[in-house]
C-alpha cells in the first residue's frame, strides 16, 4: 500500500541537486519551473532463508552430571543436523550456560528439586532454505533439542527488494506529479532530481511463539525418530522506500 506525502509546486525554481555529504541545494531561476513530490511505496518477496532456533535445556543434581548430560545432547544435536544435510557454515552458536537452577515449579517435590539443582542450556541458529526448516526442527528435537522451533525469516538479496520498492515509489511519484500538472494545465517534463530513503526491513512474523517444548516423557519417541515433520511455509518480507522526486514542468 502506497503512502503519499505532501506534494509541492515550485514556480521559478530551477534544478535541484544534492552534493555528497552536503545538504540538498535548490537554485532559483526564473526560466525553470518544477514539481517536487514525496512518495512512499513498498515491495514484497517470499523469504528464501529460514534461520531456525535450535536449543535444549537439561537439569542435573550437581554441576558435573548436568554438564555431562548437556555435552551428550550437544553432540547428538550437532550430529543430527549434519545427517540432515546442514553444513557447519550454516550453524552459529547463540549461547550456552551451566548454572545453579533458581526456578522450580511449586508442584515439585523435594526429590524433584534435588534432581534439578543445576541447569545446562545451549542454543544455535541454523540457516537453511525454507523447505529444509521442518526437517531441521524434527532432527534437532529427535536428538534432544527440547527448546527449538522459532524461525527468523530472511531474504538473501535485500538490496534488490529495496531497489524494487524505490522504483515503485518513483513510478508513483511521477503519476502524482502528472496529475498535479494536469490540474495546473501545464505539461510534466523530465525527472531532474531524485533521492531515496529506505527504512529498515519489516518482516511479518506470528506474535505467538513457535518454540517447541518436548517433555522427558516424549523423548523416547523422539530418539526413535518417530516425530513427524511439521508443515512450515515461508513468510513474506516487506521493504519500504520513500522517494523525493523533482520534475520539470513546461
Amino acid at each position: 500500500m502506497a503512502r503519499f506525502l505532501p506534494a509541492f509546486l515550485c514556480v521559478g525554481v530551477g534544478l535541484a541537486f544534492a552534493l555528497p555529504a552536503a545538504p540538498q541545494t535548490i537554485q532559483i531561476d526564473k526560466s525553470n519551473k518544477t514539481i517536487a513530490i514525496n512518495t512512499t511505496d513498498e515491495a514484497t518477496a517470499i523469504a528464501d532463508i529460514a534461520a531456525v532456533a535450535v536449543g535444549f535445556e537439561v537439569f542435573g543434581p550437581d554441576y558435573d552430571s548436568a554438564y555431562a548430560d548437556g555435552g551428550k545432547i550437544s553432540h547428538a544435536v550437532m550430529d543430527a543436523l549434519h545427517k540432515a544435510g546442514v553444513e557447519d557454515k550454516s550453524i552459529e552458536s547463540s549461547g550456552q550456560s551451566l548454572q545453579r537452577n533458581t526456578e522450580f515449579d511449586d508442584k515439585d517435590t523435594k526429590e524433584m528439586r534435588a534432581a534439578k539443582q543445576f541447569v545446562f542450556s545451549q542454543s544455535w541458529e541454523v540457516s537453511v532454505p525454507p523447505q529444509s526448516a521442518a526437517e531441521v526442527i524434527r532432527a534437532a528435537v529427535a536428538a534432544g533439542a527440547n527448546k527449538s522451533g522459532a524461525i527468523d525469516w530472511r531474504l538473501s538479496d535485500r538490496r534488490a527488494l529495496q531497489a524494487k520498492a524505490a522504483e515503485a515509489a518513483l513510478v508513483k511519484a511521477r503519476a502524482v506529479a502528472s496529475q498535479m500538472a494536469d490540474g495546473l494545465h501545464v505539461k510534466l517534463g523530465d525527472l531532474i532530481y531524485a533521492s531515496n530513503e529506505t527504512p529498515s526491513t519489516r518482516i511479518f512474523i506470528p506474535t505467538a511463539s513457535q518454540q517447541i517444548m518436548v517433555s522427558a516423557e516424549a523423548m523416547s519417541a523422539a530418539n526413535a525418530n518417530l516425530l513427524p515433520a511439521l508443515e512450515i511455509r515461508p513468510q513474506t518480507v516487506h521493504e519500504e522506500a520513500t522517494v523525493y522526486a523533482v520534475f520539470a514542468i513546461e
